[in-house]
Parts: structure tokens; C-alpha cells; sequence
């Protein structure tokens, strides 16, 4: 699946890792020795937060609903030497991809580009001493001991580039939007007017025993957006870089129009802006076949495009219909 249309996933959280533990002020208490010496224990470290970067994990949704991402203490020290526990550190997965930005001043800390790559967003505190550590031979008695260090607290903005796989085009009100909200975790607002969507929306799909795949509502097409009509060529630019295109066509609210020409039109924009975008993949669906005038007219759509060797796929974004062929489309011309 090679493409590179980049789309950027935010977040914003804040981290905090643990306080060390407090040192101990102890004195040892033994049978036979009346005046023990201090054996108090230092405290543990406070844990850290490290974020890994994973190939498992493809947006930051998860991170929007966890936003306080905050580490364990250390433990105190103890009598007779005993060190207090160091808190485990926190790890934070995201995908591969994420930029991490201090939140007040834009300023990038972290390009996690790479699997498994790590960075340290807020080190723990580390542990007080005991008192055992303040003998010295005119203070042999030390009453004190240090308390634990505070962990590190940081407000973060975490920016994922993507690449989307499979682009989404057509007139706008064709149902995109209703299309991506239906396969992905993606909510774009969806309305009954013209160009809803002003900026691309991205969703992951799961495709059942295949690899998810990145797929991008483009805000609508009209003719003449080569020459910058509507929304322009702005998103004749994303539409470059993806690897297949999913072409919907919806007739529902133009009687006096046929599919083909729908299809011919937009297609005449890809190719005033660029010749090599009507060379891509494209897998075409038919929406809105809940509807009855769109249903009597089936049959005759999918004959026409036939002859022109195009498979039509006709669906329903709104009752699910049909979408789960044009996934099964669109997974065989991305392997």
C-alpha cells in the first residue's frame, strides 16, 4: 500500500511523572546496643513517562479520551537500610509518525519515525536520602533526611502525519462524509448542503483478515475546480498522492442526469489538473439505492458502465448496503 497524502491527528495531554520517595529517618534498634546508629533507607525513583512509538496503533483517538497521563510515585525509605521501591515507568503508545511539541511554545521534542523508537517526555523524581547518609563524626545522630525530588509535568501537543491510502472523490453531497462515518471511527459533519466537508477527514478502516487501511473524505469536486472554481484545486493536490480512489456518485437529486455523465465530468477535472490521476485505480460506487427513483435506475447505470468496462457498485451509505463489497474492492487493488 504505497502512498504519501499526509493528514495531521492532534492531541493535546499532559504528563506527569512520579515524585521520588521520601528518605527515612531511622535509628537502629538492636538487643544489647543501647545507642543505635541512623539506618534510615533512601527513597525510590518516581516513575518516568516514555512514549513508543508502534506500528500497532494508527491514530492518536485513544489519547483524546485519556488525557493525563501521569506516573507512579517512588517508595519511602525504610529503617535498617532499606531502599523504597522505584515506581515503575509509564510507557504512552502512539504510531509511528508522531510529532511531539511542547504545547506553549510549538517547539518540536520528538519525531518518533521509526518502530519502536522511544522518547523520555518527563523524568521521575529521584529518591531523598535516609538519614544514614548525614553521619559525620561531631553529628552522629542525624535527625533529617531528604524528601524525593518532584517528577517532571509538561503540557504536550502530539501531531501524527498519515498517509491515507485511498482517497474518496465526486460531487459534493454524494455522501462522502456518510461513507467514511459508516467504515471508520472517523465524524466528519455531515449536512444538506454543498461543501460540507472544508478540510479533509481521515479515518482508519479494520478490514476483516486484512490490514487496515487509511481512508480520506476530499471535499467535493464541481466543474471547473481545475481553473479554481468551488473548493478549487486545493484538494486536487491530496488526491495526487493516494493510491486508489473511491469514486461516489449520487443521480438521487438530478433527475435529468445520468451516472456516466457525473462520472466523465469529475473525471475531466482530475485530468485538466493532472493526466497521470485518471490513470489511478478507481473503484465506483452508485449511492443512495434506498432511495426508489435511484433503485429503478440500477440497473440501467450498471449496463452502461459495463460497456464501458467499468464494474459499477451500487450501495447505500445510510441503511450499509453494499459497502462491504466495495471494501472488499478496494483491499484487492491496494495488495
Amino acid at each position: 500500500m504505497g502512498s504519501n497524502m499526509k493528514f495531521v491527528d492532534e492531541a493535546k495531554i499532559y504528563v506527569k511523572a512520579g515524585h521520588g520517595g521520601s528518605g527515612c529517618v531511622s535509628f537502629r534498634r538492636e538487643k544489647f546496643v543501647p545507642k543505635g546508629g541512623p539506618d534510615g533507607g533512601d527513597g525510590g525513583k518516581g516513575g518516568d513517562v516514555i512514549f513508543r512509538a508502534t506500528e500497532s496503533h494508527h491514530t492518536l483517538l485513544d489519547l483524546k479520551y485519556k488525557q493525563h497521563q501521569i506516573a507512579k510515585n517512588g517508595a519511602h525509605g525504610s529503617g535498617n537500610h532499606r531502599t523504597g521501591k522505584s515506581a515503575e515507568d509509564l510507557e504512552v503508545l502512539v504510531p509511528v509518525g508522531t510529532i511531539i511539541k511542547n504545547f506553549e511554545t510549538g517547539e518540536a521534542l520528538a519525531d518518533l519515525s521509526e518502530q519502536e523508537q522511544t522518547f523520555i517526555a518527563a523524568r521521575g523524581g529521584i529518591g531523598g536520602k535516609g538519614n544514614a547518609h548525614f553521619t559525620t563524626s561531631t553529628h552522629q545522630t542525624p535527625r533529617f533526611a531528604q524528601e524525593g525530588m518532584e517528577g517532571e509535568e509538561f503540557t504536550l501537543k502530539l501531531e501524527l502525519k498519515l498517509l491515507a491510502d485511498v482517497g474518496i472523490i465526486g460531487y459534493p453531497n454524494a455522501g462522502k462524509s456518510t461513507f467514511i462515518s459508516r467504515v471508520s471511527a472517523a465524524k466528519p459533519k455531515i449536512a444538506d448542503y454543498p461543501f460540507t466537508t472544508l478540510t479533509p477527514h481521515l479515518g482508519v478502516v479494520k478490514y476483516s483478515g486484512s490490514k487496515s487501511f487509511v481512508i480520506a473524505d476530499i471535499p467535493g469536486l464541481i466543474s471547473g475546480a481545475h481553473e479554481g472554481l468551488g473548493m478549487g484545486i486545493k484538494f486536487l493536490k491530496h488526491i495526487e498522492r493516494t493510491s486508489v480512489l473511491l469514486h461516489i456518485i449520487d443521480i438521487s437529486t438530478e433527475p435529468n442526469t445520468n451516472a456516466w455523465s457525473n462520472f466523465t465530468a469529475i473525471n475531466k477535472e482530475l485530468e485538466h489538473y493532472n493526466r497521470d490521476l485518471i490513470k489511478k485505480p478507481q473503484v465506483v460506487a452508485f449511492n443512495k439505492i434506498d432511495l426508489p427513483y435511484v433503485k429503478e435506475n440500477i440497473k440501467k447505470e450498471v449496463a452502461l458502465f459495463k460497456k464501458k468496462g467499468i464494474i459499477l457498485h451500487p450501495f447505500s451509505a445510510v441503511t450499509g448496503e453494499g459497502i462491504k463489497e466495495i471494501l472488499k474492492e478496494i483491499v484487492k487493488r491496494l495488495n
